[in-house]
Order: C-alpha cells, then sequence, then structure tokens
C-alpha cells in the first residue's frame, strides 16, 4: 500500500515506519525536522510538513491508501492542542485529495464506562487520570469527534500505558470496548495500526489494543 505518517519521529510514530517498511509498503512519512527521522530505504519519502495545517499535509497524503497518525497531546497545557487540531487538518485534507481510511492513537481513559478493561483500571486508576490529565483527554476525546463528525472511514486506536519495551508482535484488541490489559509497547501499537487498516470491521470505531 501507499501510507502517510504523521508525527512519523514520534515514540509510535517511528515504529509505524519501520513496521510499514518492514511489510513492503511505500512510506510518505510527514516530519517538521527531517533530521529527526535518520532512516533511508527506497520505499520511504520524507516530507517536511505541518500537520497542524490542512494545505501542508495536501501534497503528503494525495495518493495515499491510508493516513496513519502518532500525533497526540504533548502535555497538559499545549495551547496548540495537537490531537484536535491535526486531526481537524487531515481530515480536510483528506477531504480535498479524496482519501478516506484513517488511524489515530487515542487512549484508553476514553473508554469511560471502562467496559472490558481490568477493575482497578476501569474503577479507579481511570477516574484518577482523567483528575489529573484532563486536557489531555479532553484533546483525544476532541480528536475522536472530529473523525466521528466527518464522512472518513476511521479507527481511533486506544492503548493503555505505554511503554517502550521491544514489541512483542502480539496484542489483544477489542471493538469499541477494552483494553483487556494495562500496558503496551509503543511498537505493539503500531503493530496493530497497521494490522486494521485493512479490517472493516474497525472502520468508524475506537479499538482497545494492549499486551
Amino acid at each position: 500500500m501507499e501510507l502517510a505518517v504523521l508525527g512519523a519521529t514520534g515514540g509510535i510514530g517511528r515504529h509505524l515506519v519501520a513496521h510499514a517498511l518492514a511489510d513492503g509498503h511505500r512510506v510518505t512519512a510527514a516530519v517538521r525536522d527531517p533530521a529527526r527521522l535518520p532512516v533511508r530505504h527506497d520505499r520511504l519519502t520524507v516530507v517536511r510538513a505541518d500537520a497542524l495545517d490542512p494545505a501542508s499535509l495536501e501534497p503528503v497524503i494525495d495518493g495515499a491508501d491510508a493516513v496513519l497518525s502518532g500525533i497526540g497531546q504533548a502535555g497538559r497545557t499545549d495551547p496548540l492542542k495537537p490531537a484536535s487540531t491535526s486531526a481537524r487538518a487531515a481530515a480536510a485534507a483528506m477531504t480535498a485529495v479524496g482519501v478516506r481510511r484513517i488511524l489515530v492513537v487515542s487512549a484508553a481513559p476514553l473508554n469511560r464506562a471502562g467496559t472490558g478493561q481490568p477493575f482497578l483500571a476501569a474503577k479507579v486508576f481511570g477516574p484518577l487520570l482523567w483528575a489529573a490529565l484532563r486536557d489531555v483527554y479532553t484533546d483525544l476525546a476532541a480528536m475522536e469527534g472530529v473523525l466521528a463528525e466527518s464522512d472518513l472511514d476511521w479507527t481511533a486506536v486506544r492503548p493503555p500505558r505505554l511503554t517502550d519495551r521491544p514489541g512483542s508482535g502480539r496484542y489483544r484488541h477489542a471493538v469499541e470496548t477494552g483494553p483487556a490489559g494495562v500496558t503496551v509497547p509503543r511498537a505493539d501499537v503500531a503493530r496493530a495500526m497497521l494490522d486494521l487498516v485493512t479490517d472493516r470491521a474497525s472502520f468508524r470505531h475506537a479499538v482497545g489494543v494492549s499486551s
């Protein structure tokens, strides 16, 4: 496939690039600073672009079979609201160039009901995280809302606590519930996103993903 990766230098984005290339796909990586993505491959094109600007994203996305975004909230007080702002930019650019499939990274606490999650995660840690990181999760909820209001074929992947452990290539996932575990390596989130690109059961749904 032809894949466009946004946030390609981030913790999940760099794994998206690596997995996609290993799978044999062609990748266009959108980055603010190409020097931060020191990967060279004949199926990789690195483009300097602003993921918060639709006009900047159009040439990155044009011709892609799918867009995968590793962009999330940078911090509790980030005025740019990168998750929701990048979703609006991507949706506008995709509509302009006729691309429909997008996958984004959200977070397990967006499953406010806690269905399919361990008891402590759902009833104790989830509410505590919302209290401490409300601005972060509000931005992610706005991101999901932007996609839900669009006519795109979107999937929001909701992992629990992310780690930098080596990926195993194995993960659990469930549509509109979970995640079942409490941690997951960033590499395995990227693996799940790529596996879900063609999974029509995940279209226009949130998917819990964990180890």
